[in-house]
């Protein structure tokens, strides 16, 4: 009987234990068992490496290009580069976001070149004087304005449109900022030599001059906008020839192949493509802007410097992509930007890409071809 017991309690014993094993799941293991596989239903090649690549996060306020660093707020940087034939090539110009080209005295032209980063541009000039049209200019873009000396009247208008301004000739910076080049000095001259960099600005806006505004004033906004193409229905323009004076007139050439306009000049009489002396390319734009306005010489100044309207409005023509439309430009002050609209009073678009801005007399002859 005694066996009989221990054989029945045994076998209860087994059994519980049987029952206790088949209801027992491994810890984790309750999740994967009711849980679909995520590669079972996934479509193949779905995975989040192969999802479309959303590009820069941020967009250079003067081109409308992508950039991995948010630029909006600075101000961009403007510097005064000399036209003379024999200072030429200029250092730096191929990798400016803008350039304004207007007559000075005796019919030569000086270039403003704006750049939103200096970063890899490397040397800078020859740098030049400036005049009161071309800090009206830089006002207008609240840019940190480079030059080397200027009119009596350039220096009252930085004075009073309060241009943060940093003169390689009567300022404190010749030789920390500036250096003249030997070699220039041999060729050009002594006043055709100055030079800077991507590296001396940087270093003297992150030193001594930190504390000066390197930032957009509140409320100041670049009324520009861009897009793939602002001429869709444009005439053709696949050569443009801008008459400044007899002593320089700028070619345009549009090439398909990079939807760019290749730059040339004839200056004194030589033609030749307008190169970067850093690099050796010649300068290549998107868009092609000519704003025509009032130049007169200003009465009893000897020296022939010009007076230039930048303020108020007029006409003009925008060149993108092998076309041109005619345009209106407008500037309510001298600390605000260019305003561009077309024929039909809608806001201009630029297309993405760099920019360059020919400002001549209402009679300087403008051609497209």
């Amino acid at each position: 009987m005694y066996k009989r017991s221990l054989c029945l309690l045994s076998a209860l014993l087994v059994m519980t234990m049987l029952l206790s094993a088949c209801g027992s799941t491994p810890s984790g293991s309750v999740s994967e068992s009711l849980e679909p596989s995520v590669s079972a239903f996934a479509p193949s090649g779905s995975t989040s490496q192969e999802l479309p690549d959303p590009g820069p996060a941020y967009t250079n306020p003067l081109t409308g290009e992508g950039t991995e660093v948010d630029l909006t707020a600075n101000r961009p940087v403007a510097i005064m580069l000399n036209n003379l034939r024999k200072a030429l090539p200029q250092c730096g110009v191929s990798q400016a976001d803008m350039i304004y080209e207007v007559c000075a005295e005796g019919g030569i032209t000086r270039m403003m070149a704006v750049f939103q980063s200096l970063d890899g541009v490397g040397s800078l000039g020859s740098v030049r004087s400036s005049r009161a049209y071309y800090v009206d200019l830089a006002a207008g873009l609240d840019a940190i304005y480079i030059h080397a000396g200027g009119s009596d009247g350039a220096y009252s208008a930085i004075k009073q449109y309060g241009v943060f301004n940093i003169d390689g000739v009567n300022g404190p910076y010749g030789g920390t900022m500036f250096w003249r080049d030997a070699n220039r000095r041999k060729t050009a001259g002594y006043e055709h030599s100055l030079f800077t960099s991507e590296e001396r600005i940087e270093k003297l806006l992150s030193g001594s001059l930190s504390k000066m505004r390197q930032t957009h004033k509140e409320g100041y906004s670049l009324p520009l906008s861009f897009g793939e193409d602002g001429t869709p229905n444009g005439s053709d323009a696949n050569t443009i020839s801008i008459r400044f004076s007899q002593y320089k007139t700028g070619v345009f050439t549009y090439a398909p192949q990079s939807k760019t306009y290749l730059v040339s000049q004839k200056v004194d009489g030589k033609d030749g493509p307008y190169m970067d002396g850093n690099n050796d390319q010649q300068v290549a734009v998107t868009n092609v802007l000519v704003l025509c306005t009032d130049i007169s010489r200003i009465p009893g100044d000897t020296a022939g410097r010009l007076d230039v309207r930048l303020t108020g409005s007029g006409d003009g023509w925008f060149a993108c992509g092998g076309k041109y439309i005619p345009i209106t430009w407008s500037k309510a002050s001298a600390n605000e930007a260019f305003r561009f609209t077309a024929a039909d009073g809608q806001e201009l678009e630029l297309g993405v890409g760099k920019t360059y801005i020919n400002i001549v007399d209402d009679s300087d002859p403008v051609t497209f071809g």
